[in-house]
């Protein structure tokens, strides 16, 4: 079959004295013909090109799927007299919302059955439920495009009836009042779709009758509505990548001025919720780099009268905490792991739950009372299924409420996973967590899939994956890269892989395959290297950097055009990221970014095997700029090796909707690894 030639039709782009020629940018237009002509060529080279291994994407479909316990349910959590469960039946794609009232003995209440509601549409996403205060109606909200834009419909729980009420173009965020029939929910724009607009909405009422309550005009800030834990505030947020500014107003009084928390200062973040006369703030108030705790007086929220309650830490990120009424439970980041921390009000009791792996990930869970020595969280590692635990913080008494179910043969026994450590180029240790088959020799013959995100804050924790299973058991080796840009290793460890110090992220990804290599792990002839999104563009960067050193890459839903995407800010994400990447309308960081952007930096040489995945409706990364990049990377690559683009015509950033569906991209991915290794079952 013949490869897919993209036309080439140059348009000049000029900023700072300084013209890029971009020969692709005709693939901007989604309603242009020759556009989904050429997507859809690229589909069936796609498909052609992998023929051969269609019977292994059918058997690795299989296979995964056959691990999905599909007769399963959630563990149930009580909030407001009744137990609520998400469950899911045999051959559905979808879950199944469910509540009892009072006791778990008594009879189900099926809220919302979405493989019914799903029925008839290619893309299906349920987005928030939020069930009002007196337990009688459920708001929801839907997206059929895959764009995450959703509309807003209310269903009366008794009846079953649902309301002539329909929000639309919302981004699915909504919060009831304690009257019951006064909504607060956010508006996007419909074409940058930033966050911008909190509306109220009264029931029975026209959506264009709604009153604008808030208009976030800081294109840099997006904002969102929610309550407190207490329920007794309904907030306002709105923030940026370094800064926060908060509004509420008592929840049973939604005709009441919104009062300010703390006013938007740049570099100023915090978060808060509501314990009795006191509200506690996660904040990094006077340069606490790695966060602090504090408390303030209901009636006195300005910062200049927030109490310490934990200090700064240097060596330690507060992640997040959890207010009881007799325990505070904190969650810090230590050298990469999850520390859950409990401490009784009247400081008797402190201690940190113990955790026995080497590498592990845990949080907290859905803790709804106040008045409870019960703690719910959640652990997983690379080799234990995700487990859901209730832990009695006084008498220390652990509970296993679930572990998921891996049907088949796994046994955890089979596994091992392991954290390693390589030195970055400037003599930074950068964390990496390994896990493998016990029986597999790690040697230069032994195929190793590298994975990392690196942008954010975002960290990366190893968790378990039964879909993963399918690498491991066919012998390869599958490693997280902790890299800069992520906030594995505290605050300072986002800072250092971000704007000015962005290419740390890609350094750090080439160091840990050098080292992997070094330790004979692998080789560059069987190593393999991931990412998806922010991720896509460290994949995207490296191969630019390093291409010699992989064997095969895939860049999902990969951001590659940065310059381009970073000036245009009509489309979305742009102004809100101008902390994250900077602002290339700024000279320093036009040059900067432009120096590592991949599609701006590829060349006539050799490149590794690679398998490029979009959406056409993808609301975060748009579909042309994997689009343009794989049309250039045609044009200029010196190199025999593959060179593949999935787009999924229905679906958007996420994939395809429902929890069996997207295990065919799954499949795909893994098979292009396979084929290149020679493995072909």
């Amino acid at each position: 079959m013949q490869i897919p030639k993209a036309k080439k039709i140059p348009k000049e782009l000029t900023i700072h004295n300084d013209t890029r020629i971009d020969y692709y940018y005709w693939l901007n237009d989604r309603e242009d013909p020759e556009v989904i002509k050429y997507l859809e060529e690229e589909n069936a080279y796609t498909k052609e090109q992998m023929k051969s291994t269609e019977k292994l994407q059918k058997d690795l479909f299989d296979e995964m799927k056959s691990r999905i316990k599909e007769d399963d349910e959630t563990v149930p959590y009580k909030y407001n007299h009744y137990w609520y469960i998400t469950k899911y039946v045999e051959g559905g794609e979808y879950p199944v919302y469910l509540r009892k009232k009072e006791s778990l003995e008594a009879d189900e209440e099926v809220m919302f059955d979405v493989n019914v509601m799903a029925s008839g549409y290619k893309f299906y996403q349920m987005g928030g439920i939020a069930v009002s205060p007196d337990n009688t109606m459920a708001c929801f909200s839907v997206d059929t495009v895959s764009r995450r834009i959703y509309t807003i419909q209310v269903k009366n729980l008794i009846t079953g009836n649902i309301l002539s009420d329909k929000l639309e173009n919302t981004t699915g965020n909504i919060v009831w009042a304690k009257d019951n029939k006064t909504l607060f929910y956010t508006v996007q724009d419909s074409q940058t779709l930033r966050s911008s607009k909190i509306f109220k909405h009264v029931l029975g009422t026209q959506q264009k009758q709604d009153i604008l309550i808030f208009e976030e005009k800081d294109e840099t800030f997006n904002a969102y509505v929610t309550k407190t834990k207490s329920q007794e505030y309904i907030v306002i947020a709105s923030g940026s990548t370094v800064s926060d500014e908060y509004r509420y107003i008592p929840a049973n009084e939604p005709e009441a001025q919104w009062k300010i928390f703390q006013k938007r200062e740049r570099g100023l973040e915090y978060s808060w919720d509501h314990f009795q006369d006191s509200f506690y703030i996660l904040t990094n108030k006077d340069g606490a780099t790695n966060f602090k705790l504090m408390k303030t007086p209901i009636d006195k929220t300005g910062k200049d009268n927030w109490i310490e309650v934990i200090p700064h830490n240097e060596n330690i990120l507060l992640e997040d905490f959890e207010l009881f009424k007799n325990y505070l439970v904190t969650e810090e980041r230590v050298c990469g792991l999850t520390h859950i921390k409990i401490k009784s009000w009247d400081h008797t009791i402190e201690y940190e739950l113990p955790f026995a792996e080497e590498v592990y990930t845990v949080g907290t869970s859905v803790n709804r009372d106040f008045d409870t020595e019960i703690l719910r969280y959640r652990y997983s590692s690379m080799t234990t299924p995700w487990s859901d635990i209730d832990f009695n913080m006084r008498t220390k008494e652990k509970t296993l409420l679930k572990q998921q179910t891996v049907l088949g043969s796994f046994n955890k026994e089979n596994y091992i996973t392991k954290r390693l450590w390589a030195t970055g180029r400037d003599g930074v240790k950068i964390p990496m967590s390994l896990v493998m088959k016990k029986d597999t020799q790690p040697s230069k013959d032994t195929p190793l899939l590298l994975y990392a995100y690196g942008s954010y804050g975002y960290s990366m924790d190893p968790t378990f994956s039964s879909v993963r299973l399918s690498l491991l058991d066919r012998g390869f080796i599958y490693v997280i890269a902790h890299v800069r840009g992520g906030e594995d290793l505290g605050r300072l460890w986002y800072e250092n892989g971000k704007m000015l110090n962005k290419k740390n992220t890609f350094f750090d990804f080439i160091d840990c395959a050098k080292y992997l290599i070094d330790e004979n792990y692998t080789s560059s002839d069987h190593l393999y290297a991931n990412g998806g999104s922010a991720g896509g563009l460290l994949i995207g960067a490296v191969i630019n950097y390093a291409p010699e050193i992989f064997k095969g890459v895939v860049a999902d839903v990969p951001f590659v055009d940065v310059v381009t995407t970073m000036l245009d800010d009509t489309i979305p994400l742009t102004t809100g990221e101008y902390d994250e990447w900077g602002n290339p309308k700024d000279k320093e960081y036009y040059e900067y970014i432009k120096s590592y952007s991949p599609y701006d930096n590829v060349e006539k040489k050799e490149y590794p095997n690679i398998l490029v995945t979009t959406g056409l409706h993808d609301s975060q990364v748009q579909y042309w700029e994997p689009a343009k990049w794989v049309a250039k990377l045609r044009d200029m690559k010196t190199d025999n090796h593959l060179l593949l683009l999935k787009t999924q015509m229905h679906a958007g950033h996420g994939g395809a909707s429902g929890r069996f569906e997207s295990l065919k991209e799954v499949a795909l991915e893994y098979s292009f690894y396979f084929s290149l290794e020679g493995i072909n079952k």
